[in-house]
């Protein structure tokens, strides 16, 4: 007897393969739907993007949940940190500051030099209460001449016998560098005289005439000095005595020691007016 007739099967795969796979498809796209309209919490996943960070070494000093400081990467990242200079830095700094301080005494021993220069030129005349030598501690030296001995009251002539004074603050200024500012004082009592219309004319003519005498005298570059008058807006005494008016009515010379700018127009000025505005 012949054996039965086997139905061979058909190529390829089978028919329920068909079917499964549409199912995955409307899955898939069910899915995808369902995740369109789904809305993810950053509010959870930052918290959790901190934990993890935690837990894995790194270290934060802002919580991951806090707002971000800033709008940088580093400042919403990481917390800011104090700066620390390195060894080249601090080196660098105590070198300047040592430079610094070395400068300074240099200089202060310098103004004492020649502050006791100008004392030993005017010796004298310290001692005859005719001259006062001063430092304001800005690195400007102060001659202040009195009125007695110097000039006649209410007059910009200088005294007879004045000339050798003048002679001697020509030798001071050949010792001493700088510019030189020459300011004429008053008291507080008015004048007004056919030369003279008030303390403002009186005292700016002290002190050129001041400066005239010790060009002509000394043969100093006109070019180092300037005049000033300050009539009676800068007293160093009392005006209500006989004394402290007497104490005001003089002429400075303010010794700008090795600066070579202009006073008026140069950097200088600060200074001098600073030095000024404390007498």
């Amino acid at each position: 007897m012949d054996d039965a007739h086997v139905k061979k099967p058909d190529a390829g795969a089978p028919a329920w393969v068909l079917t499964f796979a549409d199912l995955m498809s409307l899955l898939l796209a069910f899915f995808v739907l369902l995740f369109s309209f789904s809305e993810m919490d950053k509010q959870k996943f930052k918290e959790l993007s901190g934990s993890m960070k935690d837990a894995f070494g790194v270290q934060r000093e802002v919580p991951a949940f806090k707002p971000p400081i800033g709008t940088s990467m580093i400042a919403r990242d990481f917390t800011p940190g104090t700066v620390r200079p390195t060894a080249e830095n601090q080196v660098r700094q105590e070198a300047m500051r040592e430079m610094t301080d070395f400068v300074s005494v240099e200089a202060d021993d310098q103004m004492l030099d020649d502050l006791e220069k100008v004392k030993a030129h005017l010796q004298l005349e310290i001692s005859e209460g005719l001259v006062e030598v001063e430092n304001d501690g800005n690195k400007v030296i102060i001659i202040r001449i009195r009125e007695r001995g110097s000039f006649p009251s209410g007059k910009s002539d200088l005294s007879p016998g004045f000339d050798a004074v003048i002679v001697k603050f020509g030798n001071v200024l050949d010792d001493i560098s700088g510019q030189i500012v020459v300011a004429g004082h008053t008291d507080n009592r008015p004048i007004h005289t056919d030369r003279f219309y008030s303390n403002w004319d009186l005292s700016s003519a002290r002190a050129a005439t001041v400066i005239r005498s010790i060009v002509e005298r000394s043969g100093q570059s006109p070019a180092r000095f300037r005049v000033a008058g300050y009539a009676d807006t800068r007293p160093i005494a009392d005006n209500k005595t006989v004394e402290g008016r007497a104490r005001n009515r003089r002429v400075e010379i303010f010794m700008l020691r090795g600066a070579t700018q202009d006073p008026v127009m140069g950097g200088v000025v600060g200074e001098f007016e600073t030095s000024m505005g404390e007498n």
